[in-house]
């Protein structure tokens, strides 16, 4: 607890120091060495669960912006055999993170990668192609499919589905901005986008092709209810939520002429027996 402290201090220091000035500090080469440490190793995060809600920690999204500003753009190359090498440029500072199977996470062949400063814990599936950004947090038992992207700093919770393609936004800046949350049993459909930190409560269902943004309402239909985000919180789907993508009539003399609608996700029930089996996990998997 004194070590994480102590580093919190020291990154909120350096976040004030420009490019030249962190890169002629000793000292923040080796500090941001073990910040990424405590974010491989999921022990810091960029929002973290607090009471009913989500606590933002924007020293560890401050800590992720140094490494940016203390990092040189580097060429680096990764041997494919007869193949050749595949190449890819980013600042040092965020290599390509590495994994053991004592980590107990399954990365598949196929083009997937996860850059350094991210945390995916055990028995985590990732499929090809797909790319976790840093400060990602995927829980236990998640699978991410093909296609699919976390985001900088998303926090993805325990035994969650992210289906192909599906796009959870990233968030850097500004720094105190909630991160795209997605809690423990949610089952995300395929080419959906999850945006501006919108948070999916427990064991949601958000149905194939569903957009998720701070600017798109969603009409609940059980409760009679609309839901937005606020100037004092993020858009909230609520637990257990089954989310589709729908339409609503768009105003105006024009519109009615034309019999023009606008897209919006519509909740149109809550998760019962039925839905548990139709979207159950395979455990075989993880």
């Amino acid at each position: 607890m004194e070590q994480y402290q102590q580093i919190k201090e020291q990154i909120i220091a350096f976040s004030s120091l420009s490019a030249d000035q962190l890169k002629a500090d000793a000292q923040v080469k080796s500090v941001f060495a073990e910040f990424k440490v405590l974010l491989n190793e999921g022990k810091i995060r960029a929002a973290e669960p607090s009471g009913d809600g989500w606590m933002v920690n924007q020293w560890v999204k401050q800590g992720i912006l140094v490494g940016m500003r203390l990092g040189v753009l580097l060429e680096s190359h990764v041997d494919l055999g007869k193949l050749g090498s595949f190449s890819f440029i980013d600042k040092d500072t965020y290599p390509l993170r590495e994994f053991t199977s004592a980590e107990g996470v399954r990365i598949v062949p196929g083009g997937s990668s996860v850059r350094d400063g991210a945390y995916l814990a055990p028995s985590v599936v990732m499929m090809p192609p797909s790319y976790v950004n840093v400060g990602g947090y995927v829980d236990e038992g998640s699978m991410i499919d093909s296609h699919a992207l976390v985001g900088s700093c998303a926090q993805i919770g325990k035994k969650v589905h992210l289906s192909a393609a599906v796009q959870i936004g990233g968030v850097l800046e500004p720094v105190g901005a909630m991160p795209v949350i997605v809690e423990d049993e949610v089952m995300v459909g395929g080419n959906c986008g999850i945006y501006e930190g919108t948070i999916v409560k427990k064991r949601a269902v958000i149905g194939t092709g569903v957009i998720l943004n701070g600017s798109t309402p969603v009409y609940d239909l059980v409760n009679g209810t609309v839901l937005r985000k606020s100037t004092d919180g993020p858009l909230v789907i609520p637990e257990g939520a089954v989310v589709v993508a729908g339409s609503r009539q768009v105003k105006g003399e024009f519109a009615a002429e034309h019999g023009l609608s606008i897209y919006t996700p519509l909740i149109v029930k809550y998760r019962d027996e039925r839905t548990d089996s139709a979207i159950a996990l395979e455990s075989a998997l993880r």
